[in-house]
């Protein structure tokens, strides 16, 4: 018999989950963006003057996204085995006491650990946040749900360069209140997460496996399953398609203050003052793809963010790195991922896997895709330092053969593992269900 649990009537509504859950988002970009700032104002201003080298910073950045590739992989597999709530519950505090690190000092010694631990949490909470999400929603709001959160990611970033334009004349004492802000936040974030439950429909799952029903949310659960029918193609593509794109977009999101002080020559405060007009690229390209996410015409819209994305990081290669090319380059590129790129992967990652392994696949793809960036990240200093058109030339070309395998893969994608899961459910109910008693004959 298919257990439902008891908890599910008492369930918080799923855009308060939608929204406690998605502040991962948040986090996560503010600490990604404002590390990034962070380190800039960190580094040294000349030749043996205290402070950050460029090696250090691009070391200090794959740190970072090394760590969320490591969190990533282990939080999603945690998620799967124990649950979604005790993970991120764990993940928020690592966050937190992280962001502790630049207060003791800013060498990279004591920034290296404290980056580190922000980078194991980050990626170890997504996985387990977007599969709270998505088990808290339905067919009618997953989607819409799983952008909102992602649109939280926007206010992020928001953050980061609001503080990057008051306090970015500051130097280190501006980087230092970066990492309080968004230190500050996750400890909000990780109390209002004592509100949210276990997920009911992983709790199902648990019980069913442990009584031995045979339904596909007990039974898929082994890390060998995405070799298999019908996972490999969703999980093969969404690796792929993921981390190409992933390469593309962590230049500018994770280098684009670095280029504007290092090649283009202009201030960290007037730079993140003009990305202010990303933001609201951000909230209106989330909003446009909200309204399209559980409809049909998401696919159409994928392809049309993909061409945006790829001709935005362009710009600056066609018209010189200014600061007008710049600037249009990270609105165009911001307005246009909305359509293709984290939102849309999130959404095919919880309806193409059973809930034992949606945490796990979600993980999995983050981790292949920031070990990846990481290892790009490291030396990516250097090389804009060396030749910052070709760099940019390099990256797009990646995103499109990215974009193009992501729509190879999901071009015919019709049913989620949410219909599949839901008519088992139902089958197996309609099983347990008496037979209506037969009338009595004469």
């Amino acid at each position: 018999m298919t257990h439902t649990p008891s908890r599910l009537s008492r369930a918080p509504h799923a855009w308060w989950v939608g929204f406690v859950c998605g502040m991962a988002t948040f986090v996560d970009t503010a600490a990604t963006t404002g590390i990034a700032v962070a380190l800039v104002l960190f580094q040294s201003m000349a030749p043996g003057a205290p402070g950050l080298t460029p090696d250090q910073i691009g070391l200090l950045t794959g740190v970072l996204t090394a760590g969320v590739a490591v969190g990533s992989l282990v939080g999603g597999r945690l998620g799967d085995r124990l649950g979604r709530r005790r993970v991120f519950l764990v993940t928020m505090a690592l966050i937190v006491v992280g962001s502790l690190t630049p207060f003791f000092g800013v060498s990279f010694e004591i920034l290296l650990p404290g980056i580190a631990l922000i980078g194991l949490g980050v990626g170890a909470d997504l996985p387990v946040a977007l599969a709270t999400i998505s088990e808290a929603a339905t067919d009618r709001n997953r989607g819409k749900i799983l952008v909102f959160s992602n649109l939280l990611g926007g206010f992020g970033i928001l953050m980061a360069v609001l503080i990057g334009i008051f306090y970015g004349s500051l130097g280190p004492v501006g980087g230092q209140i970066m990492f309080g802000a968004f230190g500050g936040i996750g400890l909000v974030v990780l109390a209002l997460r004592l509100t949210i439950p276990e997920s009911a429909i992983w709790l199902a799952a648990r019980d069913e496996r442990r009584a031995g029903v045979q339904t596909v949310r007990a039974e898929r659960t082994r890390l060998r399953d995405f070799g298999r029918t019908p996972y490999r193609r969703p999980f093969v593509t969404l690796l792929v398609y993921y981390t190409l794109a992933s390469l593309a977009i962590s230049v500018a999101g994770s280098f684009g203050t670095f280029v504007a002080v290092n090649v283009a020559g202009i201030p960290v405060n007037e730079y993140q003052g003009w990305t202010l007009l990303a933001m609201p690229a951000a909230i209106v390209g989330a909003v446009w793809f909200m309204s399209v996410a559980d409809t049909r015409f998401r696919m159409n819209w994928f392809v049309i963010g993909a061409v945006g994305v790829v001709v935005a990081n362009l710009v600056p290669v066609v018209f010189g790195f200014t600061l007008p090319a710049l600037i249009v380059s990270v609105v165009g590129s911001t307005f246009a991922g909305a359509f293709c790129f984290e939102t849309i992967m999130k959404v095919w990652t919880q309806e193409s896997f059973p809930t034992m392994m949606r945490s796990t696949a979600q993980g999995t793809i983050y981790a292949v895709a920031r070990f990846a960036t990481a290892g790009l990240n490291v030396v990516t200093p250097a090389l804009l330092a060396l030749n910052p058109s070709g760099v940019y030339v390099g990256v797009s070309i990646i995103a499109a053969l990215g974009f193009l395998i992501g729509w190879i893969g999901f071009r015919r994608a019709t049913r989620s593992s949410f219909d599949v899961e839901s008519e088992l459910v139902a089958d197996a109910s309609a099983t347990d269900r008496p037979a209506p008693a037969t009338p009595a004959t004469a």
